[in-house]
């Protein structure tokens, strides 16, 4: 959808209540913040209750808006405190919540149906059929992907009839957004779930910071960003200082009202305040060379320059009228030249010994307190009756009644709200198995693979199309360009008795379907809650793979399908990383290998992108009789075995085996998360290490 006004908004971010002053003073046009829980940055300050209302009341007196995260994967336990949560922050007048869990959005249409939602960038949209299905879900505007292109933004915003909101400035992830394991099930702290160690940015492969990259910046981009049609042009960094959030919203503020990009010196700028040895707009170009990027000591001696302010609240200043008049209620009314309220109060009696003073009224109706009004007793005009009395307790409670009014507090004073969903009935699942290399599959005998429903490979296999996979799986990253090549090969595989897509994200559910396939969700889904595959089931999903992410009695709540061997894909990168820092004859082969000497293997991905898998193998043929009383099903990933592991793995599951009648050296991953307390996990992942 093409936005309606001149500009784009200018969305900047804030962790702490000074940082919001700072951005509302710098001239954003919305802030987006997170509160305690639920936030895909638990581990900045954020907003408590009181906080989040405050914040509601100041950016609402200063004409900002105030969205909410609500962006990490969410538990079947933890949704009644979601919707209780969200139900608070449409009663305080938060204009948005930001979410990412398919499941919360499913709840929050139902429970509290006028609370508007934009699709997270977790949910990784980045074609327009991605879009249109966050459309159909309710979401009012998507944030997409800041993989794209400037040609794919221009596309998804004119074709998608929801608003689209873009990165404009920050850090950036390696991994596509809402795609990445590797703080969790190497680390133990989910960036799905706002924890994330930031893995990518230690040092690999002898010391190199290859995985590291330069932070965003699209100053240079302003006018063509206006020229898009994009709703909303954001700022990354809610763990940044409030010094941070000013200066740079201060340039992008210049630069979107001077409707101009900018100059040598303004990036020079930005750079000072905070950089990775400098910016990259590799996405948004598509120039995806010279994109790493590490934090230098000079880098950090530029900060130091720009930093040390102490922001404190814009008050707004009003003037005031107020009436005393014995046998009425008292009035008082509040302006700024642009807004007035007026309020009664108590009536006003006779006084009996000691009547109103004017200037006693004027002092205490002065005093603004917590409020973000500033009244002078001099802009105080009043009526009063000789011989009026007032208590005190009633004057002060006309003057807040009239400055909360003024401060938008009431705004909703009640909600209403829908039915909560109840919960789903466990769905069922096939047994399948994907090989990532599909000439495994020409490798091994048909009756290996008897015991699976569906048997994956990629859709752009080489070769022939095996005989033995009766699924394709789609790649988890596909552009708008990439669509028609799409529907071509599948209409080729429907022909020659293809059944299932195994799909990765929300654009392939239509895809497959009318295409004629069944599609299956993948484990990139996310789903680690019944309403999640709920929601999925409705958009036609008929069989689902649970988040990798579970614990097993949270996998058995839900039901279906559970990765029980493979090495986890852990990241997809749109950069070609094999290439880069190998060669193409390395494909296949390649690995990354971390400070402990962990090495994690590196395929080749549709198209001249990388898949980074999990150094160890989640394996699970000893657990299988478990597996089998919680009413899951397996889900297999073959990856870099050759045809003899292959046979050996589904050997071993038949028969109970331990991982080591397969793989000596190897232990099994077992299935979730470590359950290690947050902050002692803070305390000990990678302590030894520097972050770039």
């Amino acid at each position: 959808m093409i936005r309606k006004n001149k500009l784009p908004e200018l969305l900047a971010p804030a962790g702490s209540m000074e940082a919001l002053y700072a951005g509302v003073e710098a001239g954003a046009d919305a802030i987006y913040v997170g509160g305690k829980r639920f936030g895909a940055r638990a581990f900045a300050k954020n907003f408590d209750g009181e906080e989040m209302q405050s914040a509601v009341r100041y950016c609402h007196l200063h004409g900002v808006k105030l969205y909410v995260t609500v962006n990490t994967l969410i538990f079947d336990r933890e949704m009644p405190e979601v919707v209780e949560y969200a139900r608070y922050l449409y009663k305080i007048g938060v204009d948005a919540v930001i979410c990412a869990d398919l499941g919360v959005i499913k709840m929050l249409k139902a429970a509290v149906p006028e609370l508007e939602i934009h699709a997270s960038t977790q949910m990784c949209v980045h074609n327009t059929e991605g879009a249109l299905m966050a459309a159909r879900l309710g979401c009012k505007r998507v944030v997409l992907a800041r993989e794209l292109s400037f040609s794919d933004i221009c596309k998804v915003t004119r074709d998608c009839p929801v608003e689209t909101e873009v990165f404009l400035h920050g850090a950036l992830c390696v991994c596509h957004s809402g795609q990445c394991l590797f703080s969790s099930l190497v680390g133990g702290r989910s960036g799905n779930r706002g924890e994330c160690a930031q893995p990518c940015r230690l040092p690999y492969n002898n010391g190199k910071y290859i995985l590291s990259l330069s932070d965003l910046s699209l100053a240079f981009h302003v006018r063509e960003l206006i020229a898009s049609g994009t709703a909303s042009l954001k700022i990354e960094g809610r763990m940044k200082s409030a010094d941070y959030v000013f200066a740079v919203t201060s340039i992008y503020r210049r630069l979107l009202d001077e409707g101009r990009n900018a100059t040598e010196e303004e990036q020079r700028e930005l750079s000072k305040i905070f950089s990775r040895g400098g910016f990259t707009d590799g996405y948004f170009t598509g120039n995806l060379s010279k994109m790493t990027g590490v934090r230098t000591e000079a880098d950090k001696n530029d900060t130091r320059t720009v930093t040390g302010r102490t922001f404190e609240p814009l008050r707004v200043k009003v003037t005031a009228t107020a009436s005393f008049i014995i046998g009425k209620p008292a009035e008082m009314t509040l302006t700024d030249g642009d807004r007035t309220v007026s309020v009664t109060g108590d009536i006003v009696a006779p006084a009996l010994s000691a009547p109103l003073s004017a200037d006693a009224v004027k002092q205490r109706l002065s005093k603004m307190g917590n409020t973000f009004l500033s009244l002078s007793p001099e802009d105080i005009k009043i009526e009063l009756d000789e011989g009026a009395n007032l208590s005190v307790g009633a004057i002060n409670s006309l003057r807040r009644l009239c400055a909360e009014k003024f401060e938008g507090a009431a705004d909703r004073v009640a909600v209403e709200t829908g039915e909560v969903p109840p919960r789903v009935k466990k769905p069922d699942g096939i047994r399948s198995a994907l090989f990532l290399n599909a000439s495994l599959l020409r490798d091994l005998k048909s009756d290996a693979l008897s015991s699976f429903d569906a048997v994956f490979a990629p859709l752009f296999s080489k070769g022939d199309w095996p005989s033995a996979a009766n699924g394709v799986y789609l790649p988890p990253v596909l552009l708008d360009s990439d669509f028609d090549k799409t529907r071509a090969r599948l209409s080729e595989l429907k022909s020659n008795g293809v059944l299932y897509t195994l799909v990765c994200n929300l654009s392939q559910i239509e895809l497959s379907l009318q295409a004629g396939f069944i599609p299956v969700a993948d484990f990139r889904m996310n789903i680690t809650n019944s309403h999640t595959a709920a929601a999925l089931f409705e958009l036609g999903v008929a069989y689902a793979v649970l988040s990798a992410e579970l614990d097993l009695p949270k996998a058995r709540d839900i039901g279906g399908g559970i990765v029980a061997y493979g090495r986890i894909p852990l990241m997809i990168t749109e950069r070609c990383f094999v290439g880069e820092n190998f060669s193409c004859k390395e494909c296949g082969k390649a690995r990354l290998c971390d400070r402990r000497g962990k090495e994690f293997p590196m395929l080749r991905e549709y198209d001249h992108r990388t898949l980074i898998l999990n150094s160890e193998i989640t394996y699970m043929a000893d657990r299988a009789r478990e597996l089998s009383s919680a009413g899951l099903k397996e889900h297999f990933i073959f990856t870099v075995e050759t045809a003899d592991e292959v046979g050996k793995v589904l050997r071993a599951f038949s028969r109970g085996d331990t991982i080591q009648t397969v793989f000596p050296s190897q232990r099994p991953r077992r299935i979730g998360m470590r359950e290690a307390e947050p902050e002692k996990q803070k305390k000990n992942i990678h302590k030894k290490q520097k972050r770039h």
